[in-house]
């Protein structure tokens, strides 16, 4: 079984593409073009690469469940994600065998072989029915395959999985594929680039959209989903993660952890959003904040301040530096103005497939930084009972510098 696509990719799709896309300026020009064309991901020349990169970790064999990195490798779509496990008869079973030289061999329930390969997969597929002894078939397709002296298991691998692997492969030692693969997954082709660019739209055109409908006496429960609405509407697939609207601000003691509520929003707050897009499986991952009414003094100088860590941040932007110092330069800002304490958490993280990857920009992560790698900028004050602001950009390291891939203003917002 192969997977169909409606044309061939811009690129070559792995890392290491920018020379092949004619490099990276080159290719940030034409991402206009790109962002309207259809994308095909070359998987092979994925698997070939990855296949290097596992001869240098001595990794002979790897069992990938399903996720973003199989969809990386093979194509394989992932389901949208639910609160509650969406699982089946031997749930634990489905993923692959991927194998150095040739395709890998899918093991899959019966019921997601049914209704989720609507455009099948690059391999054998073994599929397992309700009524099968599904530990035989996994033991039979594993015995199948030379024993390996080092097994890479994806990190979200079932337990139970993991216990049959060692079982009938003889207890390799363990490696994380997941860390392997992320040396591909943090370099973005040009035709990644080109969705997540287009997961950036949606996300820039669904808060103009929705920002019309901001003002006092509306719910947040409400703008969260006129949000939902307009990034289904624009073509996402879903949104990216839970979409959070919250308001802080003086005489309400609410913090940032209550992401949304059914509470009317009222005039001298701030209002943030949170939320993100998915295009092809690339996500986008977006934050800016609304005042409801006329901002006072306070709010205005955290506005401006918010904003100038932004930037900083971006500024220190450049191949080899380490993602600890965007986060340490991003921060100063707020610190040197006496709201250190209420800038709580990382400047951001990764983001491709997944809404988080690593390197995380965050102060213990020296991980130097690669032309190609995506990630959040997205500082914010946070202080129960006086205010609260936060923006939230995706940005793309080049040669030269941090590029942001959202386009939506961070000018100060004000509504009624």
């Amino acid at each position: 079984m192969t997977i169909a696509r409606a044309c061939r990719p811009p690129a070559r799709d792995y890392a290491g593409g920018w020379q092949a896309a004619g490099g990276l300026l080159s290719t940030l020009l034409d991402l206009p073009r790109l962002m309207n064309l259809p994308v095909s991901f070359d998987f092979r020349a994925r698997r070939l690469a990855f296949e290097r990169i596992l001869d240098e970790a001595g990794v002979d064999l790897v069992w990938l469940p399903l996720g973003a990195d199989l969809e990386y490798l093979t194509g394989i779509q992932r389901r949208v994600p639910t609160f509650g496990e969406v699982n089946y008869t031997h749930g634990w079973i489905a993923g692959a065998f991927v194998i150095k030289g040739r395709d890998p061999i899918f093991l899959l329930p019966r019921n997601f072989v049914e209704f989720d390969l609507p455009e099948g997969v690059p391999g054998e597929v073994v599929k397992v029915d309700e009524m099968d002894d599904g530990p035989a078939l996994f033991a039979r397709a594993a015995s199948s395959l030379p024993r390996p002296r080092a097994l890479a298991v994806g990190a979200r691998t079932w337990a139970t999985a993991t216990m049959r692997l060692l079982e009938e492969l003889g207890s390799p030692s363990l490696v994380d594929a997941t860390r392997l693969l992320n040396r591909l997954r943090r370099i973005k082709s040009a035709g990644e680039l080109a969705m997540m660019r287009r997961a950036c739209r949606i996300a820039d055109e669904a808060m103009e959209e929705t920002k019309a409908r901001v003002s006092a006496g509306v719910t947040e429960l409400e703008l969260a989903e006129e949000v939902n609405f307009h990034l289904l509407r624009l073509g996402s697939r879903t949104w990216s993660f839970d979409t959070a609207v919250w308001s802080m601000g003086p005489g309400d003691d609410r913090d940032a952890n209550v992401r949304l509520s059914q509470q009317q929003v009222r005039g001298g707050m701030g209002l943030s959003f949170d939320f993100g897009a998915v295009v092809q499986g690339y996500c986008s991952d977006f934050g800016r904040t609304i005042r409801i009414g006329e901002p006072d003094g306070e709010y205005r100088h955290v506005y401006e301040l918010v904003m100038a860590a932004q930037q900083a941040g971006i500024d220190a932007v450049r191949p080899g530096v380490k993602a600890s110092e965007v986060h340490r330069a991003t921060r100063q800002v707020i610190v040197d103005a006496g709201y250190g304490d209420w800038f709580r958490h990382r400047t951001g993280h990764c983001i491709g497939l997944d809404v988080h990857e690593e390197p995380f920009i965050s102060p213990e992560d020296d991980t130097p930084l690669e032309a190609g790698m995506t990630f959040t900028i997205e500082p914010s004050v946070f202080w129960p009972g006086r205010v609260g602001v936060r923006v939230e950009d995706i940005i793309l390291c080049t040669p030269q510098g941090g590029v942001k891939l959202n386009e939506h203003p961070t000018s100060l917002a004000v509504r009624e």
